[in-house]
């Protein structure tokens, strides 16, 4: 899930801290650090990221496209990206784990080649997409991690298939949901939060230059290569405005997350920004209590999007958290 256009997070790189302007200095050369080296992107890597994606029909009807990507004996480590975003949300550190790993970085439904029905757009859904994905696969067990909605997705897929998901790791996640309905003075009823207001206007064909694509994706446009966050902005202005609306409307907002969390059994790492304003406290609470024997790490200087700012440091966190006994 990308900055969005929230008044609270529109914030340049200052009210990230000095961490995040360490981060413009690297991006702006082009290359991540790693723990010895540094992972160079460049346009052409990105397009060989995206030329390996993978398209599948499920038995539901619906095409996943997907990458599949490592050693095929490698432990396999599903990753799920956040709201409007694509397999692409994982580009800045696929160099980092895709020699210990066996990567399967899906498309969500609605999302990215994916196709977009017209039906249906809620955490169950899309869980049960990737369930028949490793099934097509003959993938029985795996890691599962998730960033933002895709955090929900992955919590509700340890929660529905226990012995499915080996490890879990929740990127910026929450127990509650990403905001709550709020009564309206006017005529209109219940009102959606600040930063997904703009989508009862938003209307097909959206424009990928538009001044709603440049301020839903101001955080990327500041951490990330010119080159990367225009391909996420063209792909975003592709998801039709009723599917935008559809998955906040199914997943987002006004959810309750809670009541299944007891059934996750694997073990569990919660990651979170000490700049994220859309992780809130008490849905990080919610999650804590949800899942009591859950590790936690949080990074004071970065946001939403922390693996984006500092993909060296969060892939060491995954990587060490996956592989230890």
């Amino acid at each position: 899930m990308p900055g969005k256009s929230s008044t609270a997070t529109r914030r340049g790189p200052g009210a990230l801290g000095a961490a995040l302007v360490l981060m413009l200095a690297i991006f702006a050369a082009r290359a991540w650090p790693a723990a010895s080296e540094k992972i160079v992107m460049t346009p052409d890597e990105l397009d060989r990221f995206d030329n390996a994606k993978h398209s599948l029909r499920l038995s539901n009807g619906v095409t996943l496209a997907y990458l599949d990507l490592g050693a095929r004996e490698g432990r396999p480590l599903v990753l799920v990206h956040g709201y409007t975003d694509s397999a692409r949300d994982w580009a800045p550190i696929e160099p980092l784990l895709v020699d210990k790993f066996r990567l399967i970085i899906v498309d969500l439904r609605g999302h990215g080649a994916s196709s977009k029905p017209d039906c249906c757009y809620t955490r169950f859904d899309f869980a049960d997409d990737i369930k028949l994905l490793l099934d097509a696969l003959h993938v029985e067990t795996a890691d599962i991690a998730g960033h933002s909605l895709g955090s929900v997705v992955a919590q509700t897929f340890a929660e529905l298939w226990p012995t499915a998901a080996r490890r879990l790791v929740l990127i910026s996640s929450t127990g509650t949901s990403f905001g709550d309905i709020s009564p309206s003075t006017g005529s209109s009823g219940p009102s959606l939060p600040g930063w997904l207001a703009d989508l009862g206007r938003l209307h097909d064909p959206i424009d990928a230059n538009s001044k709603f694509m440049e301020d839903w994706w101001h955080v990327s446009m500041s951490v990330n290569p010119e080159f990367f966050w225009r391909k996420q902005r063209r792909d975003a202005a592709a998801i039709p405005a009723r599917v935008w609306r559809a998955i906040a409307d199914q997943s987002l907002v006004g959810v309750d997350l809670q009541w299944m969390l007891p059934r996750i059994k694997a073990r569990t790492l919660l990651i979170w920004g000490g700049q994220d304003v859309l992780a809130s406290s008490p849905g990080r609470d919610a999650l804590r209590r949800g899942i009591p024997h859950a590790e936690v790490r949080t990074f004071d200087s970065l946001g939403h999007d922390l693996f984006w700012e500092d993909p060296a440091t969060v892939s060491a966190v995954i990587t060490d958290f996956l592989v230890k006994p």
